[in-house]
């Protein structure tokens, strides 16, 4: 991951990594602090993203990979990700992924879930 992330992910690869997940370039463009319009350029010029784009968009591979082995089926782990959650403050988890304070808050609660520890 290392290297991905200094040399900065193409948006073609991140396109082809992300093509099924249920985020659209709204959520991507809150998550990468970059403009619906920037990411549409990257698309069009085959730009790479750089190091802090590239590092939230594998921390967030990683955490819907762990989602998916917490929940079994992608489609309770997209629930979950959209529903209210007391845990975090009332939030949807999903809102949560535009920081990594956000992404590791929501790994803990995945790990609790996955363990029972529920309170």
């Amino acid at each position: 991951y290392i290297d991905v992330i200094k040399k900065g992910l193409e948006f073609q690869k991140f396109d082809a990594l992300t093509g099924n997940l249920p985020l659209s370039i709204a959520d991507w463009s809150s998550y990468l602090h970059l403009s619906e319009r920037t990411l549409q350029r990257y698309n069009k010029e085959s730009k790479s993203f750089d190091m802090p784009q590239t590092e939230r968009i594998i921390q967030i591979l990683i955490f819907f990979n762990l989602g998916f082995d917490v929940f079994g089926k992608p489609e309770k782990f997209y629930n979950w990700l959209t529903k209210e959650n007391i845990a975090i403050g009332g939030k949807a988890p999903k809102e949560l992924l535009n920081s990594s304070f956000g992404i590791d808050l929501l790994k803990d609660e995945l790990n609790r879930i996955q363990f029972g520890v529920l309170a």
